[in-house]
């Protein structure tokens, strides 16, 4: 479990990226962290492997101050996914995904191993692990950096909008996929997105962000759908302009779930 307690983050010419930020994050669930520029919402993520350190009260997971802990031991323990991948450009997806393992003192052979197998995990396949990053697709770049954040076996795996620089299907595909590591790995996830739609289909945990970090809403996806905290909350998840409102469409052969501007959402199963 990850808890902020009373957080802040100020910088020297003022600016406050977060301000007085306390919220628990549930073992073994997936919260996300969604806003527009500017919320506070990736200062938070790096604050909990310490890329970034609060100006202003204590974060601990597990009960533990992480501010006691050096560190490059923490970040080691720790998954991060980042926007285009982050791949050491001169090493091979293999010792990309090993490179965490072997700085920990697991053995190259075993490492590499370990690897080729995470490559499984993610659902690529091992004919890749002798390539550069540079000869992969977008997406497959995507999954060796999943694959490296989940190399040392972490319990809490960060994800900074790390399927923003992908195509639409490609993302749709990512996002299944984390759904599936999710449920057969059952790590505590920590993911940053701009994209509400992205949140709620994530997140069992959603919280809505805005400038400074300040929460306007947390909760599930289906109570925040049901139960907007207040105009802005409606505002951003599209319920103040009808954009949530689903009705049918019956007039071909499939049953066409239309949004509230009428444009297609869906197809009801028969």
């Amino acid at each position: 479990m990850i808890e902020f307690r009373s957080v802040t983050k100020k910088y020297p010419d003022g600016t406050r990226a977060v301000d007085d930020f306390s919220l628990v994050l549930p073992s073994r669930k997936t919260t996300v962290f969604v806003g527009s520029s500017g919320c506070g919402k990736t200062t938070l993520l790096r604050m909990v492997n310490r890329m970034i350190d609060p100006t202003a009260g204590t974060i601990t997971i597990d009960d533990e101050d992480i501010s006691t802990l050096a560190p490059v031991a923490l970040r080691r323990r720790i998954g991060y996914v980042m926007q285009n991948s982050g791949l050491l450009p001169h090493r091979k997806v293999v010792d990309n995904v090993a490179t965490v393992p072997m700085l920990n003192g697991v053995t190259k052979s075993v490492a590499r191993a370990n690897a080729l197998a995470l490559l499984d995990t993610v659902g690529l396949d091992r004919s890749l692990a002798d390539r550069y990053p540079s000869q992969l697709s977008g997406g497959q770049q995507q999954r060796v950096g999943v694959a490296r954040g989940l190399a040392a076996d972490p319990n809490i795996l960060l994800m900074d909008e790390p399927f923003g620089a992908v195509d639409p299907i490609v993302r749709s595909e990512l996002q299944q996929e984390l759904i599936r590591l999710q449920r057969e790995l059952d790590k505590t996830i920590v993911f940053v997105t701009h994209d509400i739609d992205e949140a709620f289909l994530l997140g069992h945990q959603v919280v809505i962000l805005r400038k400074g970090g300040h929460i306007e809403q947390v909760g599930s996806p289906t109570e925040i759908l049901a139960n907007p905290a207040n105009e802005f909350v409606a505002s951003f998840i599209g319920a103040d302009r009808g954009k949530r409102v689903l009705h049918l469409d019956e007039s071909s052969d499939r049953r066409v779930v239309l949004d509230g501007d009428g444009r297609p959402a869906g197809v009801l199963a028969p």
